[in-house]
């Protein structure tokens, strides 16, 4: 799945368009690269988002197409 998709999808971040921009100002990492908003992601990988001053960190440890409100934090854990 890209990654713009699953920040969506997981909730990290509200909308497709901000995760596409925060992902072209180089302001997520994934597997401590910068990573653009194509980059497939997988089960495993570590996402680290700044979102000003704080950073997010998290692994994936699921990758699903759509999932419930409720059910999107069982998609990564935090760091």
């Amino acid at each position: 799945m890209r990654l713009d998709k699953f920040l969506k999808v997981s909730r990290l971040i509200k909308r497709r368009t901000v995760a596409n921009e925060a992902c072209d100002a180089g302001r997520v990492l994934v597997n401590d690269k910068v990573a653009k908003a194509s980059l497939n992601v997988k089960e495993g990988d570590i996402i680290e988002i700044q979102f000003g001053t704080r950073n997010v960190k998290v692994e994936v440890l699921n990758v699903q197409e759509t999932v419930k409100k409720e059910e999107a934090k069982e998609l990564f854990r935090y760091l």
